[in-house]
């Protein structure tokens, strides 16, 4: 992308040269590819996931369990971002914690490529735990190139940033799930490795174009605390082990014993990081008021995510079983649908940005809760189109590859009504005390939706069903009307964030 940078005038506070990222700080270029790369890496194998889950040659699971386990995985690598922004703010700062996160998440995909189920399972906790850590802090710097809440590039750079990450995951099921499907599973997720590796590389390199707010640690730990910290961790982590080796010896282990716990504690933490932060006493009346607003936001988001999320396990394990994956008489590999959003992201990104800059200019802008109800019934929509080849498949015919397409069109012009906005507003509306842990506050809601998908899926709920896929559908458009209902009641407790 170093060809698209172009001569310009100094942006006050943008840090680097004169240059810049299509009239954004350049420092966008290098958070814009190390994204690039990571979400190649993380998109492949989460294409292979289900696939890998149900494939004779692979695990040879029941969809039903496929499901589960790539709801949960999702729900824990959201999870894991909210310690991954603590982790930022109280020890290492946001450059070095996304450096060490990339390290890990290498190392995750190396496990994955290894030929045993157990280790796995062993990668998929790597994994988690290295995008967990990267997740929250890298959009944070993206936020921390834009001079305040009120930079009128702010909304088009985290649209740009986004297509770095619709960039990745585009090309990943393209290149690993055409290998993983086609070759061999673990020769995928080797590939993922290498994306990862070329995703570090570029960071490191790139680094001096970054704010120097970067590099700071907000609220660093005293040694008390430090100490504290890993008593803590060392105790619940001796617990654990415990737990699990009583378990496991005992000859009562089976896969729920990991999943149910992941699957409450998704459900539950959201619950209480923010109940503890709307306690906050350091928090003013207007930061309170603006977390008032931030929880419409943010349950909004959960019925977005759950069934958003569902395109890569409950459609995907229904084209692998259900739909001719053939166009024009020519076969194509299933993880290949998981490429059909990033494209349309890609085409319809640009035109959205320039849309909200143009209405904005107008003043005639939707607000923040339009936007977030316009991708409630856009994602409900998509669900009630799912029912048609449902229904093609419940007369015993397959269903064609274009329905599937129309899924993922509807729910990725839903996405950009709601995620790239939710990124942006987020930042804004974070009290300063919880800086980067705020974006870790928001992936919680995928977490919550994910893990309420996970929780069915572990009921023995089959979610390719006609009514419960119509259940969904008719709830999302629920919530997307209350939310444009109280939309200036929201609009009032978010005070002076527009």
């Amino acid at each position: 992308m170093a060809s698209s940078l172009t001569k310009d005038s100094v942006t006050p506070g943008t840090p680097g040269s004169e240059k810049t990222f299509f009239g954004h700080p350049r420092g966008l270029a290098t958070l814009f590819m190390t994204e690039m790369w990571e979400r190649f890496s993380y998109y492949g194998m989460k294409a292979l996931l289900p696939l890998y889950l149900v494939a004779p040659g692979g695990l040879h699971m029941s969809a039903a369990t496929a499901t589960a386990i790539y709801s949960v995985y999702l729900s824990l690598v959201y999870l894991l971002a909210l310690p991954g922004g603590w982790f930022a703010d109280r020890v290492l700062g946001p450059r070095k914690t996304v450096a060490v996160a990339g390290v890990i998440i290498m190392l995750g995909h190396l496990t994955l490529a290894l030929p045993s189920s157990g280790t796995f399972f062993a990668g998929l906790g790597l994994v988690a735990i290295g995008s967990g850590l990267l997740k929250a802090n890298i959009s944070t710097m993206v936020g921390h190139l834009y001079e305040g809440p009120d930079d009128p590039r702010r909304d088009g750079g985290f649209t740009l940033f986004y297509i770095g990450i619709n960039l990745g995951a585009f090309a990943a099921p393209l290149v690993i799930g055409t290998v993983g499907e086609n070759v061999n599973w673990h020769f995928g997720f080797a590939l993922a490795a290498v994306g990862m590796a070329l995703g570090l590389a570029q960071y490191l390199l790139g680094t001096r174009h970054l704010s120097s707010r970067s590099s700071v640690v907000p609220t660093p730990l005293s040694a008390e605390e430090k100490a504290a910290t890993l008593r803590k961790s060392a105790l619940w982590a001796a617990v654990a082990v415990v737990f699990y080796a009583v378990v496991g010896f005992s000859g009562h282990y089976t896969l729920n014993w990991l999943l149910v716990p992941i699957t409450v504690a998704g459900l539950l933490i959201p619950v209480v990081v923010i109940a503890r932060i709307k306690r906050d006493k350091d928090l003013d009346r207007a930061d309170q008021s603006k977390m008032s607003a931030y929880i419409w936001f943010f349950v909004a988001a959960a019925v977005f995510w759950m069934i958003y999320d569902q395109g890569g396990s409950t459609v995907s394990l229904f084209a692998d079983s259900s739909a001719k994956n053939t166009i024009f008489g020519w076969d194509f590999p299933v993880s290949w649908y998981q490429s059909v959003n990033p494209v349309m992201i890609m085409a319809l990104a640009p035109v959205f940005a320039w849309a909200w800059l143009a209405l904005a200019r107008r003043g005639k802008e939707p607000s923040t809760a339009t936007k977030f109800a316009m991708g409630l019934i856009l994602i409900g929509a998509s669900f009630f189109l799912f029912l048609a080849p449902l229904a093609i498949a419940d007369g015993g015919h397959k269903a064609a590859a274009m329905w599937l397409v129309a899924i993922y069109f509807v729910q990725t012009v839903g996405e950009l009504t709601l995620s790239p906005v939710g990124l942006s507003v987020t930042t804004k509306m974070a009290p300063a005390k919880y800086a980067s842990q705020m974006m870790g506050v928001w992936f919680l809601a995928v977490t919550a939706g994910d893990a309420t998908t996970g929780l069915l899926s572990i009921a023995g709920v089959d979610l390719n069903k006609t009514g419960v896929v119509a259940l969904q559908a008719v709830l999302a458009v629920l919530a997307g009307a209350a939310v444009w209902m109280y939309r200036k009641k929201v609009r009032e407790l978010m005070g002076d964030v527009h």
